[in-house]
């Protein structure tokens, strides 16, 4: 039997229509067309788009941090610097969705932070989101041995201050993103400021770096920047002022040490403060610079202004007799004094610290010749020392006096200055009547200073400045041992309301050391004391006689307490009109 082959029987022929077939052929075609445009397209046009996914997976561009500037004291003592920290970085695009939630809990432990926190920041829309700043490198260790895939620790600072609460205010402190927020560290943010880098890396999927690529940008660092102030000073200014305001059981406090040769800021203390290297908690309060920032009305600390003027026109000489009296009447209220007296010398004004005698002497003064005094030693207008917030405080236009306003403002009410103002005025009798520019930067040359009253007036004022501090002053409290001192005290009401507050005031001691060749100017204020006494010679005097016997040891200053003695000895006279003639001339 001849085989039927299988396509050539007659019961197996298949009657599926053509046109089915045909169409499976081109659906085949278009397919494989469509395949080789789209290889066309992977290879050709849109390689660029494919190569960049993957780069991006595998490459990052990496921020390269530099150092901001130390800032040193004027010995080169580090009072600011840089320390090593860690940034914590999500790569939210490397991170799993399934990372186990154990790796989440021990991560959050780590940051200090909520796992609720730790996941918010995982699904964020962006592919890199900072987890945590300046973590400690120990910390971060053990953040790096968690191996969670997508966690990336980046190198930066964290800045340090060794000397901390003590040089608060003066070096201030700076953000997370290292710029300055207070201080010298705010001042100076453009020198001290770093200009971090950038370099091209590739990552593995852990987010370690496993290869540098390039160096896109160069790092450059800060600019060290080297003050005026001395670390040894400023401690001795802080404790002191410290001390006394927890004496008085105060609110605040102030002081700050100036060099009159140099005009340089020894020192420049307040109370209350804060630990730069820790401001949780901060408040307003310790952020205050007082000695730059509040004004006050300055009590008798101005009467040296005034007195020094009417010796300038030659109306008096510190042995002119006054009389005195019971009160003054000027103006609404009649102008009395802790003490009444009958007669006093000029210079006695200044020792018992003579409100009716001040005042009587300005009267005798023209108002405008009274203004051009206080606006040229400074008084309303702020120091140009290149620190932030520092005020110029009030000084009304002489054309508005009325001659109540003149008597009041010798005595120092109807005006306010900051404290760091009231001690660059008293550069003028320690410098023999020059005003001296101040700065913060350390500049140990000797500076000449602008001419305000004459020699002769400035050492006149010198010696009645320190028979203050003599038997009968009203600050023998601010006796400093070994070496001869002068200065004013200062008490006066805190201004409440619209008035006065009857049982607030601010204590004051401004003056000058050692009198036969000044070197440092010091003032120094409490706020508010409420125990122990609130006169300026009960209070802040004690606090300028620290600060003076320390400081000009430390600066290895000559004791001048015997010079005064062998002034005195041969005849054990008070210092009179005669000798300080003889002593001008020498």
């Amino acid at each position: 039997m001849k085989p039927v082959g299988f396509s050539t029987s007659p019961n197996v022929v298949l009657r599926l229509p053509m046109w089915r077939s045909r169409l499976m052929l081109f659906l085949l075609f278009i397919a494989f067309v469509a395949l080789v445009i789209r290889a066309f397209w992977i290879q050709g046009p849109g390689n660029g788009f494919y190569e960049a996914k993957a780069v991006k997976g595998v490459q990052r561009e990496i921020e390269m941090r530099a150092t901001r500037g130390k800032i040193l004291d004027r010995n080169g003592q580090l009072i600011a610097t840089s320390l090593e920290a860690k940034a914590v970085i999500a790569y939210t695009d490397s991170i799993p969705a399934d990372l186990a939630p154990e790796k989440i809990s021990q991560l959050a432990k780590l940051l200090e932070m909520s796992e609720a926190e730790i996941k918010k920041r995982f699904s964020d829309e962006r592919n890199q989101v900072f987890l945590k700043r300046q973590v400690d490198p120990e910390i971060a260790q053990q953040i790096r041995r968690l191996e969670i895939p997508g966690i990336g620790l980046n190198n930066e600072y964290r800045r340090h201050y060794p000397e901390g609460e003590a040089m608060a205010h003066v070096v201030g402190f700076t953000n997370v993103e290292d710029r300055g927020q207070e201080g010298i560290e705010l001042a100076r943010d453009k020198d001290l400021a770093a200009q971090p880098g950038k370099r091209r890396v590739v990552v593995d999927r852990l987010g370690r770096i496993v290869n540098d690529i390039s160096i896109l940008q160069f790092p450059q660092d800060g600019q060290d920047l080297q003050l005026s102030i001395d670390s040894k000073i400023q401690y001795i200014a802080y404790n002191a002022l410290k001390s006394a305001v927890e004496k008085h059981r105060a609110k605040a406090g102030g002081a700050v040490v100036l060099d009159v040769r140099t005009g340089e800021i020894l020192a420049l203390a307040n109370w209350p403060s804060y630990n730069p290297n820790s401001r949780k908690a901060l408040t307003g309060e310790q952020l205050r610079n007082r000695v730059l920032t509040d004004t006050f009305e300055p009590g008798s600390t101005m009467k040296p202004f005034p007195v020094a003027l009417a010796l300038e026109q030659g109306k008096v000489q510190p042995e002119t007799n006054m009389t005195i009296g019971q009160k003054l009447l000027v103006g609404p209220k009649p102008i009395t004094d802790t003490h009444p007296y009958g007669m006093l010398t000029v210079s006695q004004v200044i020792q018992k610290s003579s409100n009716i005698g001040t005042a009587k002497l300005a009267l005798q003064l023209e108002p405008r010749e009274m203004w051009d005094l206080f606006a040229a030693v400074g008084f309303g207008q702020a120091p140009n020392i290149g620190f932030p917030g520092a005020v110029a405080g009030r000084l009304h236009p002489y054309q508005k006096w009325g001659q109540s306003d003149q008597a009041r403002m010798s005595f120092g009410y109807g005006i306010s200055t900051s404290l760091f103002q009231l001690a660059r005025a008293y550069t003028i009798f320690a410098r023999d009547g020059e005003l001296v520019p101040t700065t913060i930067m350390r500049s140990p040359d000797y500076k000449p200073g602008t001419r305000i009253i004459t020699a002769k007036s400035a050492i006149e004022m010198r010696n009645m400045l320190e028979t203050v501090t003599e038997q009968g002053g009203t600050a023998t409290t601010a006796r400093a041992e070994g070496f001869r001192v002068g200065g004013k005290t200062g008490t006066s009401h805190k201004v409440e309301g619209k008035g006065y507050a009857s049982n607030k005031y601010r204590a004051f001691f401004v003056g000058l050391a050692p009198i036969s060749a000044p070197r440092i100017v010091v003032a120094v204020m409490v706020d508010e004391p409420t125990a122990g006494g609130y006169y300026g010679g009960q209070v802040a005097a004690p606090v300028f006689s620290t600060i003076v016997s320390e400081t000009l040891r430390s600066m290895n200053v000559t004791p001048d307490m015997n010079e005064r003695t062998v002034v005195q000895a041969p005849d054990a006279q008070p210092v009179t009109g005669a000798l300080q003639k003889v002593a001008l001339k020498q």
